[in-house]
């Protein structure tokens, strides 16, 4: 069973001509939209399905700093602030709060690592509490059990995923952007090397900048242009449970490998950190070598898969024609089964690490892929290559949380205006060296 996600109504037909066309209705193609419109540019985006139903309405919900990697950490840190100022300015409600994360742990060398982030945060202005056992044992007191230690970081927090997308989408709409459902975006149009315009199956809309935030589909569609983008996409899967009588803290509570999140309906969204299924496609063998050493690291949670990524189409090494449907309109929705021993495990080790959600009831069980780069790190930048296109992929599994501050950036660099973070650490020729942009070993 899908999430519950909010839905907005939209225009059916596309402009014959913006300044920018985004390509890709989830968090970070709604915000990118979003800073653009701002900046007084005419923005269309354009999402092949519904707003927000991929990835960014199946995460976990997490705004946090905490444990960030040194790259993303300035991002991280803009975009609590970018989730709050987007609330007070647009007044839609995205369900952000900063209640605080919790994590708690027996483990020593968890809890060293933890210590280290801390002390390389306090370097970044980043203030995250390394917890005593007394102190862990009285913010986790909700366990009912002793822990050796803990973090805890008072100024992260969570926004809601079935929300979020859906609201940002809704202000840009307010300040003149159009957007676009069930128009999904087939390929780009050039002159003289550089984008000229976005093809759609609606027609052409004719722009000179073009912004792919496509997700777990990023990649295939950088192959039509002949742009080899490595990623790969794993499948996760997330139960929520209804409230419980007994309120539990608003904090995110993370202990013996599994997340409790409080949803503003009183849910609670229920995850284990980084256990997915990996399920193989032509282009996962493709970029196989590259992922070997992320995967090899995490090869206690990182399980076999099925056939579903195949099914979904967003992974296929085959050239689509731009006069005919393609893969992105056969599957609208990548919408992959959840893997039931994860659930059940999942369950287990949520009502082990917080016994009141017993005898809560499991209302929603679902799966997400998420795009992931060989480093962890997205890949956001300007397209030698091509100019005029700017991806915008590989989040990782954190661009729920950063959504903000990578719109904002995606506008800086579109606009030539000064980056709100250092661009560097993001760009996407990293991965291939002097082998980025066109290529033709395919």
């Amino acid at each position: 069973m899908s999430p519950p996600l909010h839905h907005i109504n939209t225009s059916p037909t596309p402009p014959a001509s913006a300044d920018v066309v985004v390509i890709g209705g989830g968090i970070i193609g709604v915000f990118s939209a979003y800073y653009l419109a701002k900046r007084g540019l005419s923005v269309a985006l354009v999402e092949k399905g519904r707003i927000g139903a991929e990835q960014s309405s199946r995460n976990w919900g997490w705004c946090r700093q905490q444990n960030r990697d040194a790259r993303e950490l300035p991002m991280a840190t803009q975009s609590l602030d970018l989730w709050e100022q987007f609330g007070a300015e647009s007044g839609e409600d995205t369900g952000f709060h900063r209640c605080g994360l919790l994590y708690l742990s027996n483990d020593d060398a968890e809890l060293s690592r933890w210590a280290s982030w801390r002390d390389f945060a306090k370097t970044a202005g980043v203030t995250t509490h390394v917890l005593s056992s007394r102190e862990a044992a009285q913010r986790g007191q909700a366990t009912g059990r002793a822990w050796k230690g803990g973090v805890y970081s008072p100024s992260d927090g969570t926004a809601d995923p079935g929300k979020a997308a859906p609201a940002v989408a809704t202000a840009l709409i307010k300040l003149g952007g159009s957007v676009h459902q069930n128009c999904a975006a087939r390929g780009i149009e050039t002159e003289g090397g550089r984008v000229s315009g976005v093809i759609t199956e609606a027609g052409v809309i004719k722009t000179r900048t073009a912004v792919l935030a496509g997700g777990a589909w990023a990649s295939s569609f950088c192959r039509q242009l002949g742009i080899r983008f490595p990623q790969a996409s794993i499948r996760q899967s997330i139960l929520s449970v209804a409230p419980v009588e007994h309120r539990l803290p608003d904090a995110v509570v993370f202990g013996g490998g599994v997340s409790a999140t409080r949803r503003n309906d009183g849910r609670y969204a229920l995850a284990i950190s980084g256990r997915a299924r990996v399920d193989v496609t032509p282009q996962f063998m493709r970029f196989a070598p590259q992922f070997l050493p992320m995967f090899a690291k995490r090869w206690r949670n990182l399980l076999p898969g099925g056939l579903q990524g195949m099914r979904g189409g967003h992974e296929t090494l085959k050239r689509w024609r731009l006069d005919a449907p393609t893969p992105m309109e056969r599957v609208r929705i990548l919408d992959p089964k959840p893997c039931l021993s994860t659930i059940r495990e999942t369950h287990r080790r949520a009502v082990d690490l917080l016994p009141q959600l017993r005898d809560a009831k499991i209302t929603h069980a679902w799966a997400g892929f998420v795009d992931s780069t060989p480093d962890g790190v997205p890949g956001i930048g300007e397209v030698p290559s091509i100019p005029g296109f700017i991806l915008a992929a590989g989040f990782s599994g954190h661009g729920f949380g950063i959504g903000p501050g990578a719109g904002h950036l995606i506008a800086d660099l579109a606009t030539g205006a000064e980056p709100i973070v250092d661009p560097i650490p993001y760009r996407p020729e990293r991965f291939s060296g002097s082998a980025w942009g066109k290529v033709a070993d395919f």
